[in-house]
């Protein structure tokens, strides 16, 4: 018999089935009948009576209570095994982060769902908010079959949390059971630039469709082929894309044509599986109408757009990563951590339109090395407390009763030597005062720039992408090789590698081949200097279909990797401005344009020099009338030729050979020294 059974046996024990007092009889048995009316009762007799059943239902309280207690602890037990089991499933990947420790009464709900992802994305309230409405829109509006659940267009700013935030909410999703899992499968359309790439295009996007997780994501739709968009186009409007020829799937999900033959299984169309569709961009709907067509942005669920962070959600952010440092802080180095909202609006500060909150990422980081290598330095055991205090715009660190130290000085810097080392190459260079002007100002915008952001001032990234222009062997290469390293070393670029190339590295040999050739000497190229000598000769006229091809996509490059890739274009100064006609775009892409002036006769005599020296050599006095009377020669003659470095290193080159010679018959003589016997005039 139950608790509930004894206590409702003892009930009516005591009163009755209805409710009535109903007395046992000595020895525990009831009356065979009622007093009679009037009658009193014994007193003594009821005490006892009452006493009996309240000791029986204490004790039968004090069972129910142990009862209850084992119970409980048996359940929490079961839980807590229980979360340990998912934890483990979390760790290795199997579900999503954060299932083990979702509120029981929040499971398959979206109360509170936004609040949740709140707590991990800072500063966009309003963006989450109309997120979790996109995600909930299925569940409230319900899916048909394999259709999308939902097609929604996520836009905004570099670095203001829109993947994140997808991140989160699927995570929080995943955790409180309306998600089976929270991965992601991304499609990166930028990979599809042409008609060529459809066998792959067509292969990634069902891989994705068939993915474990209910999201598929896009990026970059506006790099991919005009056809491709689309198929996925009619993912959204007509819920399935018909496809124009018929695929087997083997067994590695590998989609093979069927042909003509009659097979079964064969796959015809794709659909979306019952899937979110994410469309990722920095544009809203109308750019995204111009790429998709207005049918497309009219079968959207949803529209979630970022906005400029506040300065009161900067605030926080930059008060959240701190956090996070002082915690990495105490856990790696036992030090506690102590910074005030100056070093927070510093962090702040850091958010910059380009790099967004991964600015402040990359400063706390940065003060987490630092700090690092100055306990590296020391022989001694830091553990204390290190503080963090800004001055004139810099930050600065004090570790327990140190001497403050300017943060940067803490960590190594390869590239001030660098600098210095490049500064000192073009310095080195004859004449060409112009160029190294324009070339020392991009680290005097840089450095300004910096402080700028340091100062929490909205800062202007200026386009470095420039035209060389001039007649060949006036040092455009060189040129090109140096800004490559000196932007590497100031800080503007990651790479530092120049990727020298010619029409031919870039223009195809059959349609369909030319954009994934130039795409891929634009990936060598990123993080460095993409340099195109005779770039003129990329445009043939309007006939050149291919060359138009390797221009137009050039032009994308540049703007999808604006942070990442510098383009110079080099060439004749006449041919160069004819080129430009050639993309509507292309002009504008190219602020600086740079001449490089013919070298004088005088300069040339000078690169001789220095030519000789740098191989070990030295020129007699007497050469020097003989070999300028030879460059004003031939710049008479041939200005567009003889104007340049060349003619100065092949009249060296000559002249060490005749000395080579000489030296053979004259044993005793220096083998440095050039006479002007060894040289050698060309008229």
């Amino acid at each position: 018999m139950g608790y509930n059974d004894d206590w409702e046996s003892l009930m009516n024990g005591v009163f009755g089935p209805h409710g009535r007092f109903q007395p046992k009889a000595p020895g525990g048995k009831k009356p065979e009948q009622d007093p009679p009316q009037g009658q009193k009762e014994s007193l003594p007799d009821l005490n006892k009576t009452l006493l009996e059943q309240q000791k029986e239902l204490d004790r039968l309280l004090k069972q129910q209570s142990a009862g209850l207690r084992s119970q409980q602890e048996q359940a929490d037990k079961t839980l807590e095994e229980s979360r340990r089991m998912i934890r483990d499933l979390e760790a290795e990947g199997l579900l999503a982060e954060g299932t083990a420790d979702t509120p029981a009464g929040k499971a398959g709900s979206f109360e509170g769902l936004a609040a949740e992802v709140k707590q991990k994305v800072l500063g966009q309230d309003g963006f989450v908010d109309s997120l979790v409405r996109a995600m909930r829109r299925p569940f409230v509006l319900g899916t048909e079959g394999p259709k999308a659940r939902n097609a929604i267009l996520i836009w905004g700013g570099r670095g203001t949390g829109r993947h994140y935030a997808l991140r989160q909410t699927a995570r929080c999703m995943a955790a409180r059971g309306l998600l089976p899992s929270d991965k992601i499968a991304v499609v990166d359309l930028a990979l599809y630039p042409d008609a060529g790439s459809e066998r792959l295009f067509l292969q990634d996007l069902y891989a994705a469709l068939h993915a474990p997780g209910q999201i598929v994501a896009f990026e970059h739709y506006e790099s991919c082929f005009a056809g491709f968009l689309k198929t996925l186009s009619d993912l959204v409007v007509r819920g399935f894309a018909p496809l124009h020829s018929r695929y087997l799937v083997n067994k590695g999900g590998i989609l093979v044509e069927a042909g003509t033959a009659l097979a079964a299984g064969a796959v015809s169309r794709l659909d979306p599986q019952g899937k979110y569709l994410v469309f990722f961009s920095s544009q809203g709907k109308a750019a995204a109408a111009e790429r998709f067509g207005a049918a497309f942005t009219a079968a959207l669920g949803d529209e979630c757009h970022t906005g400029p962070f506040t300065p009161e959600s900067l605030a926080a952010l930059a008060a959240g990563q701190l956090n996070e440092l002082a915690q990495r802080m105490h856990s790696r180095l036992s030090l506690t951590l102590s910074a005030g909202a100056q070093v927070r609006d510093y962090v702040a500060s850091c958010c910059t339109p380009d790099e967004g909150a991964a600015g402040m990422i990359g400063c706390c980081e940065r003060i987490f090395r630092a700090v690092s290598e100055h306990c590296l330095q020391t022989d001694r055991l830091c553990a204390g407390k290190v503080a963090l205090t800004v001055k004139e715009g810099a930050l600065w660190m004090q570790l327990d009763e140190e001497e403050p130290r300017k943060l940067k000085e803490l960590l190594p810097e390869p590239s001030a030597g660098a600098v210095e080392a490049v500064r000192a190459e073009l310095q080195a260079l004859v004449g060409l005062e112009e160029v190294k002007e324009y070339v020392f100002g991009l680290a005097d915008n840089l450095q300004v720039q910096q402080r700028r952001a340091a100062a929490g001032m909205k800062t202007a990234n200026l386009s470095m992408h420039m035209i060389f222009t001039g007649n060949p062997g006036t040092g455009k290469t060189t040129i090109a090789r140096l800004v490559a390293r000196y932007l590497k070393a100031i800080g503007a670029l990651k790479g530092g590698q120049l990727i020298e190339v010619s029409r031919g590295d870039l223009v195809g040999r059959y349609t369909g081949h030319t954009a994934p050739l130039t795409n891929s000497v634009i990936e060598s190229a990123l993080g460095g200097v993409l340099f195109i000598d005779e770039a003129y000769s990329l445009y043939r006229g309007e006939q050149d279909s291919f060359g138009l091809e390797a221009i137009d996509t050039l032009v994308k490059g540049m703007e999808d990797h604006r942070e990442e890739l510098v383009v110079i274009l080099a060439g004749y100064t006449k041919e160069m401005q004819q080129f430009l006609t050639a993309n509507s775009g292309l002009a504008s892409r190219f602020p600086n344009q740079i001449e490089f002036p013919d070298y004088t006769a005088d300069q040339l005599l000078d690169i001789t020099e220095t030519l000789a020296a740098a191989r070990g050599y030295r020129l007699d006095e007497g050469c020097t009338f003989p070999l300028l009377g030879y460059y004003r020669r031939r710049q008479a003659a041939d200005s567009r030729s003889a104007g340049n470095g060349r003619l100065a290193r092949n009249t060296l080159e000559k002249a060490i050979y005749n000395q080579s010679r000489r030296l053979v018959a004259e044993p005793a003589a220096p083998l440095d020294l050039l006479l002007p016997t060894d040289l050698e005039f060309e008229e």
